[in-house]
């Protein structure tokens, strides 16, 4: 099935590139990280904006877009409340993490100061939650594909951009918690391979009616609208003093509108 085949280049390619990338390099700074998260960020708001709410809008109308939308972001604030929940009394208790915006730019002293078994443990808690993050995903790109072949084609090609950064952020912990690189790439690939559930989700609703496919395509970009601006964007500016995310993120936007009209 060609969704399957989206969503694994999407999901389990992009989240294993970011892992070998990590492997084969080492560990790229936190700075330049956010760089690659905001490029990421940017390309998943021009698909958002030109590809999922007007195949929305187109297929379902405007209400039903809207309350798709609407509903995405509640749930993925629910989920990240939740997610939150499980792992930040771990994170602050294993690793010390700091809670205001100054503490969290000394984290080269923080990470200095744990050892290997903490970095381990860190990298657990988020595969759990990047885990969690890879459903709504896929639900995106099977509900694209529903609608167009094309479309879910472009969403997964965005989210494989995405999920390489992404790939690289959960790998770097684990590689430091004494895992070999190949179980690292290994695992990472997996994380991302959960975008195949989410992919046959979105694929078996837009298989009931037009409606249904613009209300899941909606749900997504609800989803991936929170993950950006809820997740993505304050955790670069976290990283970074300067303008450079900013302009990144209008670049990320760029990109995406020039792939979005090529295909």
């Amino acid at each position: 099935m060609d969704i399957v085949l989206y969503s694994l280049m999407a999901g389990a390619l992009g989240m294993g590139l970011g892992a070998l990338i990590v492997a084969l390099l080492g560990s790229s700074s936190a700075k330049t990280g956010s760089i690659f998260l905001a490029l990421a960020a940017g390309v998943m708001t021009s698909v958002v904006f030109e590809g999922l709410i007007p195949e929305a809008t187109s297929l379902a109308g405007p209400r039903t877009a809207l309350i798709g939308l609407g509903l995405g972001i509640l749930i993925f604030i629910a989920l990240g409340y939740v997610v939150d929940l499980v792992t930040s009394k771990r994170m602050h208790k294993e690793l010390g993490v700091h809670k205001t915006p100054d503490e969290l730019f000394h984290q080269t002293e923080l990470i200095e100061s744990i050892d290997n078994s903490a970095l381990f443990r860190a990298g657990m808690v988020m595969l759990i939650a990047m885990t969690l993050h890879k459903v709504p995903e896929g639900l995106a790109i099977g509900a694209g594909g529903a609608a167009r072949d094309e479309l879910g084609i472009l969403i997964a090609l965005m989210l494989m951009m995405h999920n390489i950064p992404e790939g690289m952020a959960l790998a770097s912990p684990l590689l430091a918690g004494g895992i070999s690189k190949a179980k690292v790439v290994l695992i990472t690939t997996l994380v991302g391979s959960m975008t195949v559930v989410g992919a046959l989700l979105g694929y078996a609703i837009g298989g009931i009616s037009d409606n249904m496919v613009g209300l899941a395509l909606s749900l997504a970009a609800g989803a991936m609208l929170y993950v950006v601006f809820g997740e993505i964007v304050p955790q670069t500016i976290l990283l970074r003093k300067d303008r450079v995310i900013t302009f990144t993120l209008l670049a990320g936007i760029f990109v995406g509108h020039l792939i979005a009209n090529i295909i």
